[in-house]
């Protein structure tokens, strides 16, 4: 994937954003399996298989961070819809192990 390049955001970066009231989406694409354990507070489970099929919903102004378990499915998948031309998505970096090691909280899914 040469000259795809994805922004990564840290937890940190998230809780500035939160803080500055920055909108932005946050999508899981764990399986529903894996979100049963917990999610992060406010995400959209999108499962990575179909990011291909609702690829145009992540499109838009307002920024999208995609995360998993560790950060590299949602890492392909920012990739992904980088290569479809969707600039404003961010991977999560660590994902939510990393989130839950930064002492953030999870949550139980709606």
């Amino acid at each position: 994937m040469f000259g795809i390049s994805i922004s990564e955001v840290t937890p940190q970066t998230l809780e500035e954003w939160d803080a500055e009231g920055r909108p932005y989406r946050l999508v899981d694409v764990r399986s529903m399996a894996e979100t049963e354990r917990g999610v992060l507070p406010g995400a959209e489970l999108v499962p990575l298989h179909l990011i291909p099929l609702r690829k145009d919903e992540l499109s838009g102004d307002r920024p999208v961070v995609l995360y998993c378990q560790t950060g590299a499915r949602s890492g392909q998948a920012c990739a992904f819809l980088a290569q479809q031309g969707i600039t404003n998505v961010h991977n999560l970096v660590g994902g939510i192990t990393g989130w839950a090691r930064s002492g953030k909280p999870i949550v139980t899914p709606n």
